[in-house]
């Protein structure tokens, strides 16, 4: 999986830098508590991440219990515009951290020569195939996401929709303008669910599937999430987004359905690394031992199915028993060769339902 993880990202760096032209350099900045040190000052990094929002306080909640005298500056937007501030900070790097963001995001980082090898601490508890083969690595991995359907049961119930359970169902005509889905130019869940579908199907197919499929999206968002969100709320009854989403909607209260199709789901890792800059901070690598700490795993456990660090935590309620059979075979080599192709393709043919960009 590694070395296709690395090729697929070889060629993905043109499409990337047309994020920056259109992506603000602003995001969300949530510091953590400032605690004093004994000498009256504080360690302070800033941390890059693109994480969800309703995991972020509870994970460094963990971390401020273990490190008072670490001050936590985050930075978090999608992948994206992660990516893409990355990018345009390379001369004037801003960020000591990088966490969570996509594994084919940080390769992208890396042949720009961003990041700074770094071994942290707990390094062989981590699954090889979640980590970078160089020695030190140049990234980690934490945990894995996968596409998925998020189904609003009283939605469909009232318009008396079955409930899909494959791709193949969401292009029944029954479905017309019931589904939203992430863009992919903007979006990485997005594109994996566009990549898979064409791998899974062969290229000819998979476009007639996807004109088929475009026919009942309502919608193309720019966000992974946005689609499971909308369809929690009754906008529409169904969203193609990924699993935690899903399964975070479900276990809180909502009518949400996550549905994993038959045909396989699209993936990517979420992964750290340390920034490459003058000054690397003793406190940016303490941030890294403890961001694969056996403690911390237990709580992307909670979250995923797929962590990088094995724990006793049973599989979220919601996902598949057996998650790594439900990941397609993807040809990542296949996927960086044809990236820009296909989203050239896909806009000239989907783009029109996009929502217009904020």
């Amino acid at each position: 999986m590694r070395k296709t993880l690395h090729n697929f990202i070889r060629n993905f760096i043109s499409a990337l830098m047309v994020i920056i032209l259109v992506a603000s350099c602003t995001a969300s900045n949530n510091p953590t508590t400032n605690t004093n040190t004994s000498n009256g000052t504080t360690e302070t990094i800033t941390v890059y991440t693109a994480l969800e929002d309703d995991q972020l306080n509870k994970y460094l909640e963990s971390f401020k219990q273990e490190q008072p005298n670490i001050n936590v500056n985050i930075v978090r937007d999608s992948t994206g515009i992660v990516t893409a501030k990355l990018l345009a900070e390379k001369d004037n790097p801003q960020a000591d951290v990088i966490w969570g963001l996509a594994a084919s995001s940080l390769l992208i980082a890396d042949q720009q020569g961003l990041l700074e090898p770094y071994t942290p601490k707990g390094i062989e508890n981590v699954r090889e195939d979640f980590r970078d083969s160089k020695d030190p690595p140049h990234w980690v991995g934490i945990d894995a996401w996968m596409s998925a359907f998020c189904v609003n049961t009283i939605e469909t119930e009232k318009q008396k929709l079955s409930i899909p359970t494959s791709w193949a169902d969401l292009s029944k005509p029954v479905y017309k303008g019931k589904i939203v889905m992430s863009n992919p130019a903007s979006s990485g869940t997005g594109y994996l669910s566009v990549a898979a579908l064409l791998q899974l199907k062969g290229e000819q197919e998979g476009w007639k599937y996807l004109d088929a499929l475009h026919e009942n999206i309502a919608q193309y968002m720019h966000s992974g999430s946005k689609p499971c969100k909308v369809a929690g709320s009754g906008e529409y009854p169904i969203g193609i987004s990924f699993g935690y989403r899903a399964v975070k909607q479900m276990n809180g209260g909502e009518p949400i359905k996550p549905v994993f199709p038959k045909e396989g789901s699209g993936w990517d890792i979420e992964a750290n690394a340390l920034v490459k800059k003058a000054e690397i901070k003793p406190a940016a690598k303490t941030f890294l031992d403890w961001a694969i700490s056996s403690e911390i795993a237990q709580q992307y456990a909670e979250n995923f199915p797929l962590t990088a660090v094995k724990t006793n935590v049973k599989i979220p309620k919601g996902f598949p028993e057996d998650p790594f059979a439900q990941l397609i075979k993807n040809d990542f080599q296949w996927m960086s060769k044809n990236r820009e192709a296909i989203l050239e393709e896909w806009t000239k043919r989907y783009d029109g339902k996009s929502e217009p960009k904020t």
